[in-house]
């Protein structure tokens, strides 16, 4: 059986850590750690919490060798270095808290019904969510049983399970089409079974790679780009593409050079403008139309915060039984908990045995 020091020194090996860097990060002299990790003195409480941090590794792990199976592991969306071949989440420890507090509202909620197994085929996965998903694709995956949560405070995009229900939570920016492309690259790690892709892990150059793939063939399937004229046809046909494939410009051109497909210099030139200069210079249906602008309003949608219906719901039905205060809901829905007019709740009864211990898993 592995000791805590063993533990320690694989992670370290994982993470090409070098025992003196690591001693550097803690308050260990380079001798104590040597000592404690060969098993000649233990290790204190604030030590192994450094060296945790240190890491990037779940103290539960290096004490017991077990995944803490209260610990929230996620998939995160990772900015890629070509010049270090490194990836980095930078705003992780900022959006921590904020998954923590979504994981606890679904936690809140009551008993969960687990999502159905997901296909891992992306041309299945498009049969099942039907043609024109990506207008209303977080309410498609909902009818799934995947959990889409939009929220502006976050800064990029997760997917993670709570008791057996897949999540996906992004930022809301109002850029439908990076919306889209994270989406359908997070339901990707949930179809395929990966969980815990952060930098450290040792299989993220796969998982991601595996990832973008799906999303690819999820949303600019091969044969709808290969069935497209990228010789001969117009900047407003390649404009209505991009609004029915609801990608952005970066992402065609993207797929058009995985697949070795050479549009015309006309499409190229546009393929390297923003997706709303192209849209709004090419697309016709963005311009003389009565009623609101489409562009506008599809970016309303994308960066409106957004939580399951039945999850509000859910929330809504035990504050009125007594059993949930007005707080979660009314982050849920981005208002002042003071201002939140529901029901009078019935007197607040006391949650006991496996209930109260659904709420500590």
């Amino acid at each position: 059986m592995s000791s805590i020091g063993d533990r320690v020194i694989a992670v370290m090996r994982k993470r090409g850590m070098a025992q003196k860097t690591l001693a550097e990060h803690t308050q260990m002299t380079p001798d104590a750690m040597s000592r404690a990790l060969r098993g000649q003195r233990g290790f204190a409480a604030v030590e192994l919490a450094d060296i945790a941090r240190a890491l990037d590794e779940d103290v539960y792990y290096l004490i017991t060798g077990e995944l803490d199976p209260a610990r929230l592991n996620f998939a995160a969306r990772h900015r890629f270095d070509h010049e270090t071949k490194t990836r980095s989440v930078d705003g992780l420890e900022e959006d921590r808290d904020v998954l923590i507090k979504i994981q606890t509202a679904f936690n809140l909620a009551g008993e969960l019904s687990a999502t159905s197994k997901l296909p891992a085929d992306p041309a299945k996965f498009r049969e099942i969510l039907g043609p024109g998903f990506v207008e209303r694709f977080a309410d498609k995956l909902e009818v799934l049983g995947v959990d889409v949560v939009v929220l502006s405070e976050l800064t990029t995009a997760y997917s993670f399970t709570v008791t057996g229900r897949k999540v996906i939570a992004v930022n809301g920016s109002g850029n439908w089409f990076n919306e889209n492309w994270s989406i359908a690259h997070e339901l990707a790690h949930h179809a395929l079974g990966h969980e815990d892709v952060r930098p450290c892990s040792d299989k993220v150059d796969v998982f991601e790679a595996k990832a973008n793939n799906f999303a690819a063939q999820l949303l600019l399937p091969e044969e709808s780009m290969r069935a497209f004229d990228w010789q001969s046809t117009l900047c407003n046909d390649l404009a209505d593409f991009l609004w029915e494939s609801g990608v952005s410009t970066g992402t065609v051109k993207a797929r058009l050079n995985k697949l070795g497909i050479v549009p015309s210099h006309e499409i190229s030139a546009a393929l390297e403008l923003k997706t709303q200069g192209v849209l709004r210079k090419y697309w016709s249906k963005s311009r003389h139309v009565q009623g609101p602008d489409k562009i506008t309003d599809r970016m309303a949608r994308a960066s409106a915060r957004c939580f399951p219906t039945w999850l509000r719901s859910a929330h809504l039905q035990r504050i009125e039984s007594g059993k949930l205060n007005k707080s979660y809901l009314a982050w849920m829905l981005g208002t002042d908990e003071a201002e939140l007019e529901v029901p009078d709740p019935a007197p607040m009864t006391p949650i006991e045995g496996d209930e109260l211990l659904s709420l500590l898993r």
